[in-house]
């Protein structure tokens, strides 16, 4: 399918059930490479990036059955390379975490640069390090090259950042070491847990999965096992808010209630009935009402949908409130938004910043203007991205925010006072508009 054709104005209700989590199917894909033994995984997403590090253990000698169904079967009784296809490798960001399991089989790695936004906005110098602790050694050699001619031994570490691949990386290498390893500073998403609780499974004894310390002591042989993979707690986020923000009653299935209680937490103070459900949680948007204080978490693949629910309650007050009033309401909702979800300062900056400017073009040239202000915006802060240039990425970016940080200057002056000191820009038949 190459077009989506929506049709808004209509309150969503209804039941929706979620797939598997994708961000667990790629650990517990590679995890299988652990063992010569048969896994067997349920309730797969039948995704693209699950298809492609499905292939990429097929290059590497791995038996894979029912490739686009929601149920995998992998047996790797052997791993004939150490050097994954470097044009599926280059796909797909999850493909960093077959840096351990093939330490492990076969002693040595060889992976082209992984897709996604490495090396550009993440690095894996936490992967690197973490492996490296271990008795890995790096080869100067192109892409990422790893020797472990005598295997791997267990280790207390520190991880440099709370970096989810970068655990699950160092969780599927302490699996296969000699002796016990613990990852302090450890991620704790849903989904880390998830890899933990497979790799019980298997054999391997852990210790805190789902926390910020974990200990896990390596197997000689790590055994098969069979799991059914969890709900996809982003997802049944997303559902929640789109229902929120069209008024609707929606029934969400398939997540467990613990993984999306944050995001229910959240929803109930913006005037959301939330009740959970076995396997399962229902909403009804009774009233929608603007929430100012910090959130202390919001995961941040739903970041978007909750900024376009704050947007839609706030573009309400912009219409129907003091300009002046509405401003600072704007400004405060999108700076409080930022710092719950841990934003660095200059990311709060130009949150601020941008939602300044962006009410100002909004009172002052209309919708239209405002969408292509914003449009041009979100492109010049992807462009350093794109460019696939480390170097490019902090210069264009300091650049971009000095510009809209000055345009939102002059326009913050100009939507309060109603002048400009270049002369009248609003007038007073626009302000009582």
């Amino acid at each position: 399918m190459s077009t989506l054709l929506i049709e808004g104005g209509q309150r969503l209700s209804g039941q929706i059930h979620v797939e598997g989590n994708k961000n667990s199917a790629l650990p517990l894909l590679a995890a299988c490479l652990l063992t010569e033994d048969e896994c067997v995984l349920h309730n797969v997403p039948r995704i693209g990036d699950v298809e492609v590090m499905a292939r990429l253990l097929l290059d590497l000698g791995a038996e894979v059955d029912g490739i686009g169904t929601t149920t995998l079967r992998i047996r790797c009784p052997q791993v004939l390379k150490d050097e994954p296809d470097p044009t599926l490798v280059g796909r797909l960001r999850g493909s960093v975490l077959l840096l351990g399991p093939l330490l492990a089989r076969r002693g040595r790695v060889r992976l082209a640069a992984p897709g996604g936004d490495f090396p550009v906005r993440r690095t894996i110098d936490t992967h690197l390090a973490a492996l490296k602790g271990m008795g890995a050694h790096i080869i100067d050699a192109p892409g990422h090259a790893l020797d472990a001619p005598d295997g791997l031994t267990g280790v207390s570490i520190y991880l440099d950042e709370a970096s989810v691949t970068g655990t699950e990386t160092a969780l599927l290498a302490a699996a296969c070491a000699r002796g016990r390893s613990e990852i302090r500073h450890a991620a704790t998403e849903p989904h880390v847990a998830e890899l933990c609780r497979f790799l019980q499974a298997m054999g391997v004894g852990i210790a805190g999965g789902g926390t910020s310390t974990i200990q896990v002591e390596g197997v000689a042989r790590r055994t098969g096992a069979t799991h059914t993979l969890w709900g996809d707690y982003i997802d049944a986020g997303s559902w929640a808010v789109i229902g929120a923000i069209t008024g609707g009653t929606v029934e969400v299935t398939g997540a467990r209630a613990e993984d999306v209680e944050v995001c229910a937490a959240v929803l109930r103070r913006l005037g959301v009935n939330v009740s959970p459900l076995d396997q399962a949680y229902s909403l009804e948007a009774l009233r929608l009402v603007p929430y100012f204080g910090l959130i202390v978490y919001f995961g941040i693949d739903v970041l978007n949908f909750a900024l376009a629910m704050l947007g839609t309650l706030l573009l309400i007050r912009v219409i129907v409130r003091d300009q002046r009033v509405s401003v600072i309401i704007w400004v405060l909702s999108v700076a409080t938004l930022n710092l719950g979800v841990g934003a660095m300062p200059w990311d709060l900056v130009f949150a601020v910043a941008l939602a300044a400017f962006a009410v100002f073009v909004l009172l002052r040239f209309g919708l239209f203007s405002t969408a292509v202000m914003l449009f041009f915006t979100d492109l010049m802060t992807r462009l350093p991205i794109t460019l696939s240039a480390r170097a490019w990425y902090f210069p264009l970016s300091m650049l971009t925010m000095v510009l809209i940080g000055g345009l939102a200057v002059y326009g913050f002056v100009v939507a309060l006072a109603g002048r400009s000191p270049f002369g009248a820009v609003v007038s007073a038949a626009d302000r009582e508009a």
